[in-house]
């Protein structure tokens, strides 16, 4: 089966990628980041075991577009540290939270220990190389073996953006803002171009793209627009050489249930988000902040073969969906861009690092997927009739 001929069927799901790691993982996987000596070929079969369960986990629920639930990530965009040569850990990592619209607006919330952004911890202090060959053969190898024998619609790896890489690592070596990009792009590229060649499609994570606004207190939208386009023009460089149909784009507001008041509005990104050289967007529309932000996409005609993936189901709320509630927000959807375009997905992954106490326990992740999935069919019936 194809995703072109299974979207003429009926609403196809997926997620954004990242989903719960098991304990034991975490386990090892926190005490590489300590620096503590771990057996690696310990670590190395539990990353394999993970890796198939998370698989066959995501199938036996119903996702269609699965992942390999970046489970040999220590999370989204820090994977990078050990993938990238020409960066160092930063003495003295900064503690704390950064200085933001949101964390401005509500200190009483985020200094009591609520999720925030957190200051960049590695700087880029020599010339940037991929030195992650490796690791990201061992990551295609698991995902591989994890699918032999079974038949999803497709399956996609996340990788950090040029965006998202930009603002895990500080530049201290290019001093140049150009040749900084330009720089990511060549290295990013090996790891976007192998998980294509190796038969999966690539996600580029780039929620920086949605929340560099509330990220910096004196920028306007305008000027947050204007550094989103030249950021867009970073990664399609970075994917040139990709067919757009195996590459998914994904923009969020980050891992926060928090008031977000000063999340960047989608009115302000949709032209910017239809640039980007990819088939397949998502973005956060499951949750009170955003769901009113369908109507945006009244009388916008996607370009022909494109789709999009708005969350149905949301990371930012413990509260598990109803199924009609799922349904609802996907025939919304289907009702201004085409019942064809519409891929159902969550707003965010729900995994964090594996340190962190997850902001969404996992069997609260299963509940909420099983109503994407259930949502998913109840919308099927109402619009492939």
């Amino acid at each position: 089966m194809s995703i072109a001929t299974e979207r003429k069927r009926r609403i196809l799901t997926t997620h954004v990628g990242s989903l719960p790691r098991p304990a034991d993982l975490s386990e090892l996987m926190v005490a590489r980041m300590d620096g503590r000596s771990v057996d690696m070929m310990k670590y190395a079969d539990a990353v394999t075991k993970a890796v198939a369960d998370c698989v066959a986990y995501q199938l036996d629920i119903g996702i269609d577009i699965i992942s390999d639930g970046e489970q040999s990530k220590s999370s989204f965009s820090t994977y990078v540290h050990q993938r990238l040569g020409g960066i160092h850990r930063r003495e003295g990592s900064p503690q704390g939270r950064a200085h933001t619209k949101e964390i401005d607006a509500f200190p009483d919330f985020y200094t009591a220990g609520h999720s925030g952004t957190q200051p960049a911890g590695f700087e880029c202090v020599g010339p940037m190389t991929y030195a992650g060959a490796d690791l990201l053969k061992a990551d295609l190898d698991n995902l591989k073996a994890a699918i032999a024998g079974r038949n999803p619609v497709d399956v996609f790896i996340p990788a950090a953006s040029v965006a998202t890489v930009e603002g895990a690592v500080i530049d201290r070596h290019y001093n140049n803002e150009d040749a900084y990009l330009a720089a990511i792009i060549e290295a990013m590229r090996v790891e976007y171009e192998a998980i294509v060649a190796a038969g999966f499609s690539v996600q580029l994570d780039d929620p920086r793209l949605a929340m560099h606004y509330m990220l910096n207190p004196e920028m306007t939208v305008k000027e947050a627009q204007a550094w989103a386009r030249r950021r867009v023009e970073a990664m399609n460089e970075s994917v040139k050489n990709i067919p757009s149909n195996r590459i998914r784009h994904h923009t969020c507001y980050g891992i926060n249930i928090g008031p977000r008041t000063h999340d960047f509005e989608m009115k302000h990104l949709t032209d910017i988000i239809l640039s980007i050289k990819a088939d397949f967007y998502s973005f956060e529309y499951g949750n009170p902040r955003h769901e009113h932000e369908w109507r945006i996409w009244e009388g916008v005609k996607l370009p022909e073969g494109k789709a999009l993936l708005p969350g149905v189901v949301t990371h930012a709320s413990v509260l598990v969906e109803h199924p009609e509630l799922v349904a609802e927000r996907i025939v919304k959807f289907a009702g201004v861009i085409g019942k064809e375009n519409v891929i159902a997905s969550t707003d965010c992954g729900f995994a964090s690092t594996p340190r962190a106490v997850p902001e969404v326990l996992p069997s609260i992740v299963t509940a909420k997927l099983q109503s994407l999935v259930e949502g998913a069919k109840i919308a099927s019936k109402q619009l492939f009739v």
